[in-house]
């Protein structure tokens, strides 16, 4: 089962409001990048369970949220917090790159 929930784009500015930072993967079902980094996404969502909360967007069925953050290109992950954008990863990545980004949140 799946860690990581889909939102919605009406859902997106009250998961920022979290007391905790939230990491937001920008995806699409037909993109092979993102199904790269989708197994990274759950292990930060389980490794960090208590200290962030991961979710994803599909930027097919929800497109006003990518195009508020001008996502040209996936996968994107996009770091805030206190709902501010904090950090934009861009493309496969190593586990590390997000760990590291989320720490310095943290």
């Amino acid at each position: 089962m799946s860690t990581v929930a889909y939102i919605k784009d009406s859902e997106f500015d009250s998961i920022l409001t979290s007391e905790v930072p939230v990491v937001v993967d920008f995806t699409a079902p037909w993109c092979g990048p993102c199904r790269k980094i989708s197994p990274l996404m759950e292990q930060l969502a389980e490794e960090y369970k208590d200290r962030v909360q991961v979710v994803k967007i599909d930027i097919d069925a929800d497109k006003a949220t990518a195009k508020k953050y001008s996502i040209r290109s996936i996968p994107a992950v996009l770091i805030f917090k206190g709902g501010e954008l904090v950090e934009n990863i861009v493309g496969v990545a190593p586990y590390d790159k997000f760990t590291d980004a989320i720490e310095k949140q943290l």
